[in-house]
C-alpha cells in the first residue's frame, strides 16, 4: 500500500469519528504525502500539515501530511488536524468552531498545533492495527551534504579593461601563492 492509499484509507476509518461530533468530512477529499507550502508555493520545513481548499475547478479540498512525518499516531493525528480544517470549510481557521470539533474528537494542545489526546491515541492506535504502520520514511534535506562548489567572482581592478571572470574556491585555494592576473590584459584582480 503506498502513502496516499493509506492516508485515504484512515480518512474512511475517521468519517465516524467526525459524524459522531457534528463534522462532516466532505467527500471530494484528496490527500497526499508532500511539503507543505507557504504562500507562494515555497517549501515549508517546519509545518507538518496543511488544508488546501477547493481552488482548483474539480472542486477537491487538498490535504498535504509532511514527508518528515513517519510515526504512524503523528501522521494520523496531523490527517485529523487537516481534516478539522476540510470539515469546516474555508475562513475559520483556528477559530471557535476548529476548536471545538478539534476538542469533540480528540485533539488537544494549542490550536495551531494539536495532537492526539488520551480519547484519541486509542482510536488511532486501532485504525494502525487495520491498515499496519504508515508506509513512510522521513525525509530529512538538513542531514544532505552541503554544496560546496559555488564559483567566485574575479574582476580586473584595470577600469579600462573591466574583465569579469569565475573561478571555482578549490582554485583559489589550491593557488593562493599566485596572483590573479587578467586574462586579457594581465593586470591584478581582485576575488569579490
Amino acid at each position: 500500500m503506498n502513502r496516499e492509499t493509506y492516508l485515504e484509507k484512515a480518512i474512511m476509518e475517521l468519517r465516524p469519528l467526525f459524524k459522531k461530533h457534528g463534522g462532516v468530512i466532505p467527500k471530494n477529499v484528496k490527500v497526499t504525502c508532500g511539503w507543505p507550502t507557504k504562500s507562494a508555493g515555497r517549501s515549508n520545513k517546519r509545518t507538518v500539515g496543511q488544508c488546501i481548499y477547493p481552488q482548483a475547478p474539480d472542486g477537491n479540498t487538498e490535504l498535504i501530511v509532511s514527508m518528515v512525518v513517519d510515526d504512524t499516531t503523528t501522521a494520523l493525528d496531523i490527517l485529523c488536524h487537516e481534516l478539522v480544517h476540510a470539515s469546516l470549510g474555508a475562513g475559520y481557521g483556528h477559530k471557535a468552531p476548529f476548536r471545538r470539533l478539534a476538542l469533540a474528537i480528540g485533539l488537544t494542545g494549542k490550536m495551531t498545533a494539536t495532537v492526539a489526546g488520551p480519547e484519541l491515541v486509542p482510536v488511532l492506535k486501532e485504525i494502525e492495527k487495520k491498515l499496519g504502520k504508515y508506509p513512510h520514511s522521513s525525509i530529512d534535506f538538513d542531514n544532505r551534504k552541503k554544496q560546496t562548489t559555488r564559483m567566485i567572482k574575479v574582476k580586473c581592478t584595470d577600469d579600462e579593461c573591466g574583465c569579469v571572470f569565475r573561478t571555482s574556491a578549490k582554485w583559489i585555494k589550491v593557488h593562493k601563492h599566485l596572483p590573479f592576473s587578467c586574462p586579457i590584459c594581465f593586470t591584478d584582480c581582485e576575488i569579490s
